[in-house]
């Protein structure tokens, strides 16, 4: 007697009809931008190339690009593509129940960086509002960590912050209302619209920053190269990790999407188009971001390395400094924090979908039910952890971890599984060449298979003994061992468990054909 899944093989019409799908190529790979594009562009890119040569770190950064980024994007699209799955179902069908456990690897670590990132897009919403009368005052820094963020000093504060719980609750609201509409009415239509958005608005708050006093220096002090810096491994480690994390490679977010994707779409190309436009946005981001810094050195009569910051104190203090002082300030800081909350928008939805489509794959789940079930405890999570006095330094933690002992790890391991376990790298390549624009040859088996790995491993061995050396932040072991370390090796634990699970939906979970499968 012929079973479900042998009368209904995965990839069929019916079955993707029922997962969803990205109606063209251009929203896929708006939606793929959307993912891409995120704070780290913003308040990340434009300080580590600063402070690792220069305009020299471009050239490191280039060759990241080149030799790890887009070989690395391509490997994730080909497995998405290729087995039409979530990450778990993809992973499964390539290599069965073992390699599965890689795609829950993947989803943990997504389902940890989703419930604190809604909290930062929570708080650019409502600086977005404080800009128009510079809420902060004379002091943004005592605001930020004072007033706004109301952190407990010392010890261990868990009481609700209501300026920050009523927008987190919102931003869950909206990234819900847009996962539960679909793939292509939800994702897709948000990405249509706010990703053109985003560069328009981006636009503009560089446009204006270029025209600030002290505009210049600041750009001087960005694109001075350093070529003595090129000597040093760590910048070229510093540039393969910023390409790494910023094109959202490695913790199956690609592969999602591109299991959304039409079997004659050109992946090759549309990764080319997205790896490009990361780049080119992350420019932008430090052209605009420097410029700013410069009229702030200025004003202040200080040299652009004494303003220089990245991350949440670029764009929590740094940022309303300036807006403070600069002509139009407002309207800088509309942009920019709206910016924010844009390009942290689409990277959320992202993340969590990842979740979503692998939750409804193993429990035949409606899109509807899987996102609440998926979203709604996310969301609880979120606001009982980060929405209270002690939510930053939980949030610092988790964040560094999950990125580097998360992240990094798990995609080394799916590299070198994929490439000498599985040996599954040629079909992969056969399958994108099948219909790419571009087309892949050895050079990509090569750079997947030994080189990217190789590099971010080095990557990942200089962080872990960096924080070996010290604990991370100056903060208490308890915070360390119990997020940091807890965050990143539970996630590893639940994948095992989850990978043991029995599949309630009826699919095919067996490898495709090479001629079946393009």
């Amino acid at each position: 007697m012929t079973s479900p899944a042998q009368a209904q093989p995965h990839g069929a019409p019916q079955e993707e009809q029922a997962r969803g799908a990205f109606s063209s190529r251009r929203v896929f790979i708006l939606a793929a931008i959307g993912s891409a594009v995120g704070l780290g562009n913003i308040w990340r890119f434009p300080y580590v190339a600063y402070e690792n040569g220069g305009g020299a770190f471009l050239i490191p950064y280039l060759v990241a690009l080149l030799v790890a980024g887009l070989p690395f994007l391509l490997l994730d699209y080909g497995i998405g593509h290729r087995y039409r799955g979530s990450a778990p179902l993809s992973f499964r069908r390539m290599g069965g129940a073992t390699a599965e456990t890689l795609g829950w690897w993947q989803v943990g670590i997504c389902a940890v960086i989703a419930i604190y990132y809604a909290v930062i897009i929570a708080w650019a919403v409502r600086y977005t509002f404080f800009s128009i009368d510079k809420t902060w005052g004379a002091d943004p820094d005592a605001f930020f960590f004072g007033d706004f963020l109301e952190m407990a000093s010392p010890g261990i504060g868990l009481d609700f912050v209501g300026g920050v719980l009523w927008p987190l609750i919102l931003v869950w609201a909206a990234v819900l209302v847009i996962v539960v509409a679909g793939v292509e009415k939800g994702i897709g239509a948000v990405s249509v619209v706010f990703i053109p958005l985003l560069v328009v608005a981006f636009l503009a708050l560089v446009i204006r920053s270029l025209f600030l006093p002290g505009a210049a220096e600041g750009l001087d002090a960005l694109f001075t190269p350093n070529w003595d810096a090129l000597t040093d491994a760590g910048v070229w480690a510093a540039a393969f990790g910023q390409i790494f994390f910023s094109l959202s490679v490695g913790f199956g977010i690609m592969i999602t999407y591109a299991s959304y994707v039409g079997r004659r779409t050109d992946m090759t190309g549309s990764g080319l188009v997205v790896g490009l436009a990361n780049s080119s946005f992350e420019l932008l981001a430090g052209i605009g971001v420097f410029a700013a810094l410069g009229f702030m050195a200025q004003a202040n009569g200080v040299a652009v390395d004494e303003v220089a910051t990245s991350g949440i104190g670029l764009a929590f203090v740094a940022f309303p400094a300036i807006i403070s002082e600069a002509p139009a300030g407002a309207f800088i800081g509309v942009l920019f924090f709206g910016s924010l909350v844009v390009a942290g928008l689409t990277s959320l939805v992202s993340v969590i979908e990842v979740v979503i489509s692998a939750v409804r794959d193993k429990l035949d789940l409606s899109r509807a039910a899987a996102s609440l079930a998926v979203g709604v405890p996310a969301a609880a999570v979120s606001v009982l952890l980060f929405a209270t006095t002690t939510g930053l330094p939980i949030l610092d933690t988790a964040d560094h971890f999950i990125n580097r002992f998360g992240i990094l790890l798990v995609a080394v391991v799916a590299m070198l599984a994929v490439s000498w376990v599985y040996r599954d790298l040629d079909h992969l390549r056969d399958h994108l060449n099948a219909t790419g624009s571009l087309p892949l040859g050895t050079w990509w088996l090569v750079l997947v298979g030994v080189v990217t790995p190789a590099a971010l491993t080095y990557v990942l061995v200089d962080e872990l003994r960096a924080v070996l050396d010290e604990p991370y932040g100056g903060y208490p072991d308890w915070l360390v061992n119990g997020i940091g370390w807890g965050a990143a090796g539970g996630v590893l634990v639940l994948a095992v468990v989850l990978a043991r699970m029995p599949w309630k939906r009826t699919v095919d979970l067996s490898a495709p054909s090479k001629e079946a499968s393009r």
